[in-house]
């Protein structure tokens, strides 16, 4: 029976080629099962594994910090470990990360969160120190804090000289560098237009309930704010249902922006109650794969397009690609050939198509 089972399976490798082991990679999502945008980050991901042949595991860590320490510390120190650990460096987790894997033989990877400048200062200075870290892959996230604060002031219209706009603004979380450079781009939108008056500026935790109750009190305090600037799509939702139970109608007496092109939030930007809406970086985990699949097949990587990337996903979404995200989402099926956007035998001018454009073609 062995012998016949060894024959078979002699028979198959030479039919489908050399047996090889699929490269094993470990996703560590910070967020939480219950969130739309890291469910359909992991989803997007799943659907890039299957297509290239990985095996991918996905572990959430429900936004505790020392919970992805603690399974990263596993992953790299335990008896099993994967060929591939990819992860964020949400609440500063990455030096600590990099730190565990020194001789582990698992090759890094970093998404969404990228090291910051003064980590970057402190690990950048000693690149040999890490030779399993192959990178990251970061969105616009400045643009994306920019474009929706200057979509916001352009859909209110101008005021008379001498009056002003109130503006508020929800942040996500200050030790997280997406919410910084969203923040930051915020406040280079603001810097151009010197009618908004930002009226303050609160730390909503990413999460809906938080900002809610912020919002409350906001409301009371400024209850001229007629534009409303959200890092996240939760946080918005908690603004708007404070805004509501003031009597006000979102999108009509008040303009909300948000990011995050989650179910819920396309649905309120086809309803007007949100009127900015920008998304398209729950694709990275997705990119990331491909560009970790083309260094498993022995692909330079850094030559299409450097090591550390930030790529513009985070764009403005209209009422027609609302519908089409909608639509994709409902049927589970992104639709994109990840083989086709492989590096692996095109010249080194060659770059990486990923943007909201490949996946909407």
């Amino acid at each position: 029976m062995l012998k016949f089972l060894c024959g078979v399976l002699l028979t198959l490798c030479t039919v489908v080629g050399p047996c090889a082991q699929a490269a094993s990679v470990l996703f560590l999502n910070p967020g939480t099962t219950k969130e739309a945008f890291w469910v359909s980050y992991s989803q997007f991901m799943q659907a890039a594994a299957t297509d290239l042949n990985m095996d991918l595991r996905i572990q959430y860590s429900d936004r505790v910090a020392e919970i992805t320490l603690k399974q990263a510390r596993e992953a790299l120190q335990g008896p099993v470990r994967p060929d591939y650990l990819v992860f964020v460096n949400e609440q500063y987790v990455a030096p600590e990360i990099l730190r565990l894997s020194r001789g582990s033989g698992v090759k890094l990877f970093m998404v969404n969160n990228a090291l910051t400048a003064s980590q970057m200062s402190l690990l950048g200075s000693q690149p040999d120190k890490y030779p399993d870290w192959l990178g990251s892959l970061v969105p616009n996230d400045e643009e994306g804090g920019y474009l929706m604060l200057k979509e916001l002031i352009r859909l209110h219209g101008p005021v008379a000289p001498g009056q002003f706009i109130d503006l508020l603004a929800f942040s996500g979380l200050k030790i997280t560098p997406a919410a910084q450079l969203r923040e930051k781009g915020m406040m280079r939108a603001l810097a151009e237009h010197p009618e908004v008056r930002l009226r303050q500026l609160v730390y909503g935790g990413w999460t809906r309930q938080r900002a809610y109750e912020q919002a409350k009190l906001l409301f009371k305090r400024y209850p001229q704010a007629s534009l409303v600037w959200s890092a996240n799509d939760e946080m918005a939702f908690g603004a708007m249902q404070a805004y509501s139970e003031t009597g006000g109608k979102p999108g009509k007496d008040a303009l909300f922006g948000a990011i995050n092109n989650s179910p819920a939030a396309l649905q309120a930007l086809l309803d007007n109650r949100l009127s900015v809406l920008l998304g398209g970086h729950f694709s990275l985990g997705g990119w990331a794969l491909v560009q970790l699949h083309d260094y498993d097949q022995g692909v330079d990587v850094s030559q299409y397009g450097g090591r550390d990337r930030q790529i513009p996903l985070l764009q403005l979404i209209d009422r027609a690609q609302a519908r089409q995200l909608l639509a994709m989402d409902a049927a589970h099926n992104f639709g994109v050939d990840f083989h086709k956007l492989s590096a692996k035998g095109k010249p080194t001018t060659y770059r990486y198509p990923f943007s909201l454009q490949t996946l909407m073609h």
